[in-house]
């Protein structure tokens, strides 16, 4: 008999659970777009995304849009037709961005990587010096992969773009990252970052937001791709209304002004600090359950694992029996694997309003399901867990 009665469990990478208090922020009535609240809870929301992405020098914009969006915003404001730009693979995602790109008519190049690792910045550095013409005009990787479990290290991929001596500018999908892990635009030379509302920063889907250097911005006036909606001139007009192009999305910016205030209550760094001690634990079970066979790090590499996600190959089973248990006999949704990892692994999201005691009945979910499965894993996971947390206070 079923044990799911209760508050479910959303475990997945995207949307991550949303607090009460940013649900009752978003319960009013419709309101005037063009009244003196709106507009102030759309400037401390532009305003604070600075602090959030870690730049002072960058401009931040917002769309009624998810991460896709967002992406073909960034792309659309710098760049032209047949512009040449170089995708960093680790998973999916940041090929996703160059697909998007080649049908705007970019020229887009792929630096390969399997999906058990992240960015190389030896390879990109070779790739960059051997574009003397310098006819890259910008590359494009994520920080987090969320289909793989994959972090990539964006200071030295950075280091590595200046070694090469290279101009393209740096444009970086912190999606998955955002909230949860250390993020510097400025620190970093990024140019462009992207992000979205239903990770990491606490939201419903359906804002995408974005921060643009001076570098990008320059880059902006000569850019042959600029479309009316994601332009970011049609948006830096002093009207409310002009920020979102139109109608504002006023009952969701409620909302994230209520993420936001739950954010900087916290302490961005505490954030990050709380999801590499939940990662830790998801980790050490992971790693127990891995000696009997049946489970498996996608990553290989353990610094090279997300703090936000963790991706869990199932070798010799299918994952979908094992999601398929958790969410209908114990109320716990477990990620899907994405791409090339259909069906043959699970997700477990460790981002943005996640406690310790959710991602231990998460882990005592999982460890249940492999028991009640008869898939080979070994045994005291949760134990390892716990193990994990308690380093965390000592």
């Amino acid at each position: 008999m079923s044990l799911a009665r209760g508050r479910e469990f959303l475990s997945i990478p995207g949307p991550t659970n949303v607090p009460d208090v940013v649900l009752a922020a978003m319960h009013r009535p419709a309101m005037d777009i063009y009244s003196a609240d709106l507009l102030k809870v759309t400037e401390s929301c532009l305003a604070d995304l600075k602090k959030i992405f870690r730049t002072e020098s960058g401009t931040t914009y917002a769309y009624v849009a998810n991460g896709h969006a967002a992406w073909e915003a960034a792309l659309t404001n710098v760049l032209s037709r047949g512009d040449k730009v170089l995708v960093l693979a680790s998973g999916r995602f940041a090929v996703g961005w160059g697909d998007a790109g080649a049908m705007l008519g970019l020229d887009v190049e792929v630096l390969a990587r399997s999906w058990h690792e992240a960015v190389d910045p030896a390879a990109v550095e070779a790739r960059l010096k051997a574009d003397v013409a310098h006819a890259i005009k910008a590359i494009l990787v994520v920080q987090v992969d969320t289909a793989t479990g994959v972090v990539n290290d964006i200071a030295a991929i950075r280091a590595a773009i200046d070694a090469a001596g290279h101009p393209a500018l740096f444009m970086v999908d912190a999606i998955a990252s955002i909230g949860c892990m250390p993020f510097e635009m400025d620190l970093w030379g990024i140019d462009v970052a992207v992000t979205a509302s239903q990770k990491g920063l606490m939201m419903i889907p359906g804002l995408g937001f974005l921060a643009a250097s001076p570098k990008a911005r320059a880059a902006h006036a000569t850019a042959g791709l600029r479309a009316s909606y994601w332009d970011w001139t049609n948006r830096d007009q002093p009207e409310g209304y002009r920020k979102f192009c139109g109608t504002a999305p006023g009952h969701a910016l409620f909302g994230q002004r209520a993420a936001f205030d739950l954010l900087f209550a916290e302490g961005l760094e505490a954030a990050w600090v709380r999801h590499r001690a939940l990662a830790a634990a998801v980790q050490a079970a992971v790693e127990v359950w891995s000696r009997g066979g049946g489970i498996a790090f996608n990553v290989t590499e353990p610094a090279a694992r997300a703090p936000s996600v963790t991706t869990v190959l199932t070798p010799g089973s299918d994952p979908e029996r094992l999601r398929d248990f958790t969410r209908t006999q114990l109320g716990v949704i477990l990620g899907s694997g994405l791409g090339e990892l259909s069906g043959r692994a699970f997700r477990i999201a460790h981002m943005g309003y996640v406690n310790a005691p959710m991602v231990l009945g998460t882990l005592g979910a999982i460890e249940i399901g492999l028991a009640a499965l008869a898939i080979p894993h070994g045994a005291g996971g949760v134990q390892a867990a716990v193990a994990a947390l308690q380093d965390h206070f000592r």
